[in-house]
């Protein structure tokens, strides 16, 4: 089973929280991180930077267009600030990650949010083989960059 692990933050972390993380707080994450290889669960990681350099795309109700908005998001009420890919054999194994994701600051309020990836074997027979002719497209295109 894949879950995703999102931190998410509350909007006055950008605020007050330096751009990039300082040397002790990128030390006691990777100390998690190295833990999550050395069990051999982790499939992925990121950190994101803030979101006044990003944006959104917001989809309309019906077929209006949909509207671009630039960052920041003052509007939210938290924001993804990185995630963690890890693949592990159980609901509770996944818990148990999440519940040990270290703090890194004693100045921003955080939480950690679990959701479980989608499955081939979650989707009906006909969606198995759209998604299995998407991977394949997908897998073609980006052996073409690499190359």
């Amino acid at each position: 089973m894949r879950y995703i692990m999102l931190m998410m933050l509350r909007p006055e972390a950008e605020a007050t929280a330096p751009a990039v993380p300082d040397a002790q707080a990128l030390a006691t994450m990777g100390r998690y991180n190295e833990e999550l290889i050395q069990a051999g669960v982790l499939l992925s990681l990121d950190g994101l930077r803030p979101t006044a350099e990003g944006g959104r795309l917001y989809f309309q109700k019906g077929s209006a267009p949909a509207v671009w908005k630039d960052g920041p998001f003052t509007e939210t009420k938290e924001i993804v600030g990185g995630f963690w890919l890890i693949q592990v054999k159980s609901h509770e194994e996944a818990v148990s990650w999440a519940r040990r994701v270290p703090k890194t600051s004693d100045h921003i309020e955080a939480y950690v949010e679990l959701r479980r990836v989608f499955e081939m074997e979650d989707f009906g027979l006909d969606a198995q083989g759209e998604l299995a002719a998407q991977a394949q497209k997908i897998s073609q295109g980006l052996a073409k960059e690499s190359s």
